[in-house]
């Protein structure tokens, strides 16, 4: 019995535009325990500058995990609350080991025919041009749901963007969403959230920067456009923590990114305290592989949600590990007559 981890770099097949800059390729670990002929395998999802566990001695504690992994298995994940995407990964590596080493995390989801999970399609930040030409491909896709980046433009020009979707097709139609990953003051957005009202938003993720409780309540409890939490839960990692900002901030809807914030344990312990108040949640990909997206899908056909999810990510990378998924406006799909290619990790 072995435990390994390997260091894997995504390279984007165009270059991704957020309000933190412009993504041409994004490192990732893999995690593996190899037992026989069989290797479990699961994604240690760092994403630089943002993950809470982005540190210097991340590959050191990664290689204290593998030591451990063949010895400790069920204790293991005891020690690694602080370390949130490593806590992930072996969870997800944990799973897979359980279920055959498959790449199956949720066997109840896995049903003859495969499954399908609905799905936003996402614009990425860009000249207002690219943006457009993004919008329509996607709206001639047949996509129901489209979620626009936004802070880094005018945002007249965004709002023209915005237009551009509401005059084609109606809130019944087409769900529009927006991401500001905290682009906005306290100020600004009172008065931009006023604004997009007016075209029938269906939420806005982040709209001021984390840490500001106080005011991202005022926001939440004021709005005339859901308030969605992303960032926010970024660090919140013991239950009383994140009871109080649940309580304190009061917000229509969390954003589950399971490598930022913990696993799916933690994931199921956001689902409950928003539910709790009547909220609702989106799980959304951290730009993983297939590999982490695979675990993500499985625990989003769960179901429970009211949204379409955030996972069709699948796509963005030219060397991603060929797997059993693609996407397209339908949603996420799982074929259970394909396979995976893991000869690039094993």
């Amino acid at each position: 019995m072995n435990g390994y981890y390997k260091k894997y770099t995504l390279h984007f097949k165009r270059p991704g535009g957020t309000s933190r800059g412009v993504l041409h390729h994004k490192d990732t670990y893999f995690i593996c325990l190899k037992e026989g002929e069989k290797t479990a395998i699961g994604e240690c999802n760092r994403f630089a500058h943002l993950s809470f566990d982005d540190r210097e001695n991340y590959e050191e504690k990664l290689g204290e995990v593998c030591r451990m992994l063949p010895y400790e298995k069920e204790n293991i994940l005891s020690g690694l609350t602080e370390w949130p995407s490593i806590y992930f990964g072996v969870e997800m590596l944990l799973k897979d080991r359980e279920n055959g080493s498959r790449q199956i995390i949720f066997p109840e989801v896995m049903k003859e025919e495969g499954f399908t999970v609905p799905v936003n399609g996402l614009i990425w930040m860009a000249p207002k041009e690219e943006m457009k030409e993004q919008i329509i491909k996607r709206l001639k896709d047949g996509y129901a749901s489209i979620k626009l980046k936004i802070g880094a433009l005018d945002f007249n020009t965004e709002l023209e963007l915005i237009q551009f979707i509401r005059r084609q097709f109606s809130e019944r139609e087409v769900e529009i969403r927006l991401d500001a990953n905290g682009a906005y003051s306290f100020e600004e957005a009172r008065e931009k959230i006023k604004r997009i009202a007016e075209y029938g938003v269906s939420y806005i993720e982040q709209p001021i920067k984390a840490g500001q409780w106080q005011e991202m309540a005022a926001l939440a409890e004021n709005s005339p456009v859901n308030i969605a939490l992303d960032e926010e839960l970024i660090g919140i990692l013991h239950p009383e923590q994140q009871q109080k900002l649940i309580h304190t901030i009061a917000p229509q809807l969390l954003i589950l990114k399971p490598a930022l914030i913990g696993g799916l344990k933690a994931s199921d312990t956001w689902k409950e305290l928003i539910e709790h108040k009547g909220g609702s949640w989106v799980i959304t990909s951290a730009l993983e592989s297939n590999i982490g997206l695979n675990a993500i899908a499985q625990y989003a056909a769960l179901g429970g949600s009211l949204y379409a999810q955030g996972l069709g990510t699948g796509q963005l990378y030219t060397n991603n590990i060929p797997s059993p998924y693609t996407a397209d406006a339908r949603g996420l799909h799982f074929h259970s007559n394909k396979s995976w290619d893991l000869s690039s990790l094993l």
